[in-house]
């Protein structure tokens, strides 16, 4: 049982977090009718359905059979670094930060291993982290914070894309410039088996899912509707994705539900962090998600604000910074870890360098703009 503790608290360090805070609060607001109102059923249904969507495509094998087309045809160090971080910017934009680096990191590592290129491996990671957590600015499904921001303040296609594409496309500038800095020296990819299409029929199926959940978070199709049809889909045709479903997720947002509803119960508090947000709610967001990551920094700061733009600003641009920042830059670094060129102290050093050169620029953007 203390074996299986540790485990939990070192695997799932948020929600363990998430839960000590809501239990606290729960002694200074005791348990009453007024719980039931903090927990937003529409953003953890969207939430599921958006995973076991994600995992259908991945058992399908359809994101592998992209980045080998891509892979194979490049014939310089540059060329390859730059297909790598570009696959996590544009892929996360649709599966999200952390499935973006859960698909790709293992598979640079392999690559980079079979070009006899380990010492990039390092550098491409750390830009594939920042690219997917710049890439999944851009579109509701990419983070849970812009799904549940969305879904908190009613946001309609048009006002979450012209608030947060200008910066997409300044982090894609940014991240090209950084490419440029890698060598042109020749290289050969091969594969000696191309990976195969499964179940084609169940890749159209979840097809059709992921535009639900598209309709679903603009408020065309209704998330009971969408739950339905998806758990019939699992039911039917792929049970197991069941398990992949990331549950401690959907946890720690009911957790941070709680504790974020019982705050807003406190006077005391409620002043101190709407007064914080009134000054500046774009900066208390990059802050706050350094501390806490930026989905419960949404989901804190959304009960003591009204100014959806500058908290879905901060909490966007808030996932850069340090590892903790955001959650899918944990999984790259635990991936770094496990190669036998690891050196935690060098990767943590550009990490926090590239980060904090980033963060600074885009922040400066948001001054400007």
């Amino acid at each position: 049982m203390k074996s299986y503790f540790q485990k939990l608290i070192r695997g799932e360090t948020v929600f363990c977090i998430s839960l000590l805070f809501a239990l606290l609060s729960m002694l200074a607001v005791k348990p009453d009718k007024a719980y039931a109102g903090y927990i937003d059923l529409r953003t953890l249904c969207l939430l599921f359905c958006l995973m076991a969507v994600t995992a259908g495509f991945q058992k399908c094998g359809i994101f592998r059979i992209m980045a080998e087309k891509l892979l194979g045809a490049q014939n310089h160090m540059r060329g390859l670094a730059l297909v790598l971080v570009l696959l996590p910017f544009f892929s996360s934009m649709v599966i999200t930060n952390d499935v973006a680096l859960l698909t790709f990191v293992p598979f640079t590592i392999l690559v980079l291993h079979i070009i006899k290129q380990d010492r990039y491996t390092s550098p491409v990671i750390v830009l594939q982290t920042i690219a997917a957590n710049l890439g999944s600015m851009a579109t509701p499904p990419g983070n849970p914070q812009n799904l549940y921001l969305c879904s908190r303040y009613d946001l309609g296609m048009g006002s979450f894309f012209l608030t947060m594409l200008p910066f997409v496309a300044i982090s894609l500038v940014l991240l090209l410039f950084c490419i440029c800095f890698v060598r042109r020296e020749p290289i050969r990819v091969y594969f000696k088996e191309s990976s195969p299409l499964e179940q084609p029929r169940l890749l159209a199926v979840f097809a059709v899912l992921f535009l639900m959940c598209l309709l679903t978070i603009f408020h065309v199709l209704s998330y009971q509707v969408l739950t339905l049809c998806v758990l019939a889909c699992m039911l039917l045709f792929s049970r197991d994705l069941f398990r992949s479903v990331d549950y401690f997720l959907l946890a720690t947002f009911i957790c941070f539900f709680i504790f974020s509803g019982n705050l807003g119960r406190m006077e005391a508090v409620r002043a101190f962090l709407s007064g914080l947000m009134e000054k500046n709610g774009m900066l208390t967001a990059v802050l706050s998600s350094q501390v806490i990551s930026n989905v419960p920094a949404a989901v804190l700061l959304s009960s003591f604000t009204e100014n959806w733009k500058a908290l879905l600003l901060g909490t966007n641009l808030g996932g850069l910074g340090t590892p903790i920042a955001s959650l899918a830059s944990l999984i790259s670094l635990k991936f770094y870890l496990k190669t036998e060129q690891a050196d935690l102290k060098s990767y943590l050093l550009l990490f926090l360098s590239l980060n904090a050169g980033g963060l600074l620029l885009l922040l400066a953007a948001a001054c400007i703009l």
